[in-house]
């Protein structure tokens, strides 16, 4: 690896460093101006204003925002996630507790997710103008326009209500066997695999038909080469890097349709914990929550640059 390309990706990450540096401001920033804190929800409406302003003095929500924020960020660069305003546990075990299961859930929709979506975009990219690319590209039109929070509510009317084969919550704390692990992801990962699998199937579509309407491939077309052999040994390399990105990009989605989907099915994860976070104002949770978020998007597409830089043969040279 030539130094051009160990300058641009060391570029790459510092960008990203500086990116989630912005995020961490507008995080805090955000959260600082929600109305109500902790201590308003812990004590209610009828706290006297007195042990209102003492259990604040108590969590530190008296200390002027900008104090607060120097305060977080230098804990997060030590490792110190700070501790819950609710529960008073420390934000780091909380975390731990939940990111597994977000992970897991991640995984397996990624597992289904990516190698159908190629299949179906480049397929569709080969074929383009037949039947089967004019029903996969209606299909993905019609499916992205739909959001994750209905396919969600109606995968739950008709699997767990009407059909009865699908419990209606997701629990992973019991699972023994494989039908339970089928029956605990189900649901979440088909409310999540719709999109994604629509969304990236669609970009990897014009990424390769890209590469296929290049004038070398009809250099390569007229040597003979077979559709197949023009396709992954031709096509498919140069398009490594506008794929990945389609990946990456894709794959993000999940950051924000997993909220959703975990709070339909009270799936225990780290969007869960979020938003259980924001219902009783508690600022720390919510910060490191919403961090992890951003730093998960911001990995995503720093690896489908890195992709792109590393599959395009003219960054190799000067």
């Amino acid at each position: 690896m030539n130094r051009l390309i160990l300058g641009l990706l060391v570029r790459r990450v510092a960008i990203s460093l500086l990116s989630l540096l912005a995020v961490s401001v507008l995080v805090f920033a955000i959260t600082a101006v929600l109305p109500g804190d902790a201590a308003e929800e812990q004590l209610g409406q009828d706290a006297t204003p007195t042990a209102l302003a003492a259990l604040r003095a108590q969590m530190g929500l008296d200390v002027p925002a900008p104090l607060r924020y120097l305060k977080w960020l230098g804990g997060i660069a030590r490792g110190d996630l700070g501790t819950s305003a609710t529960t008073q546990l420390p934000v780091g075990e909380l975390v731990a507790s939940r990111l597994p299961n977000s992970l897991l859930l991640a995984a397996v929709t990624a597992l289904f997710s990516v190698p159908i979506a190629l299949t179906l975009g480049i397929a569709s990219a080969v074929w383009r103008g037949s039947w089967f690319d004019r029903v996969a590209s209606t299909g993905a039109v019609a499916v992205v326009s739909v959001p994750e929070f209905l396919v969600a509510t109606l995968a739950v009317l008709v699997f767990a209500v009407k059909l009865r084969w699908l419990p209606a919550l997701s629990y992973v704390s019991d699972i023994e066997s494989v039908g339970q692990v089928l029956r605990a992801f189900a649901m979440p990962v088909l409310s999540l695999c719709c999109v994604i699998i629509a969304q990236m199937m669609r970009m990897t579509r014009a990424a390769v038909i890209d590469q296929l309407e290049a004038p070398y491939i009809e250099m390569v077309r007229l040597k003979g080469a077979s559709p197949l052999r023009m396709v992954m040994f031709h096509a498919l390399p140069n398009a490594i890097g506008p794929i990945a990105n389609a990946v990456a990009l894709s794959l993000s989605y999940l950051l924000g349709g997993v909220i959703i989907v975990e709070t339909i099915f009270n799936y225990p994860g780290i969007a869960k914990l979020m938003v259980d976070g924001v219902s009783q104002r508690d600022m720390p949770l919510v910060q490191t929550c919403a961090m992890i978020f951003c730093a998960g998007y911001l990995i995503l597409v720093t690896v489908a640059d890195v992709c792109g830089i590393v599959a395009n043969p003219r960054l190799r040279h000067r």
